[in-house]
């Protein structure tokens, strides 16, 4: 199959790639499918790509990369409709708001897309952790590394 891209033109891709998002993302409930595109071969930032819409794609990053003791908790609710036991089985990206200069781009560490790998089936979630943010700055992240050297 084939799609437009924003961000890197016509696509080839499989079924198998598709991202299924049965409820949509936060405000955009009517987008369903979705590709995860690297944008380099580091793997470490990402285009979320509609493949109804064209021209929608969200940025996003492993928050892992940002803070590595980052562990995202879900609810039972949640757990289900992603057919996985713990929140640990799941792969986690963080949307980013790129922004310039860089520093001042922010991640949504509050809401991640959680990926169920063997089923490729994903939500969007709100986490009960009050200890991240919808809008933390990628510079602030610099500064939590220099505090713990």
């Amino acid at each position: 199959m084939k799609t437009q891209t924003k961000f890197f033109g016509e696509i080839e891709y499989t079924k198998e790639e598709l991202l299924t998002f049965a409820k949509g993302l936060f405000g955009f409930e009517e987008e369903q499918s979705f590709l995860l595109l690297s944008f380099s071969d580091a793997g470490t930032l990402f285009s979320l790509q509609s493949v109804k819409t064209p021209e929608l794609a969200f940025t996003l990053m492993h928050p892992f990369t940002l803070d590595p003791g980052y562990a995202p908790v879900l609810g039972e609710d949640e757990l289900k409709a992603l057919g996985v036991e713990k929140s640990e089985d799941l792969y986690y990206y963080v949307m980013c708001t790129v922004k310039e200069p860089v520093g001042e781009s922010t991640v949504n560490m509050r809401c991640p897309v959680a990926i169920n790998p063997d089923t490729r089936t994903a939500m969007q979630v709100i986490l009960s952790d009050e200890t991240w943010e919808m809008r933390h700055k990628l510079a602030d992240f610099e500064k939590r590394g220099d505090e713990k050297c």
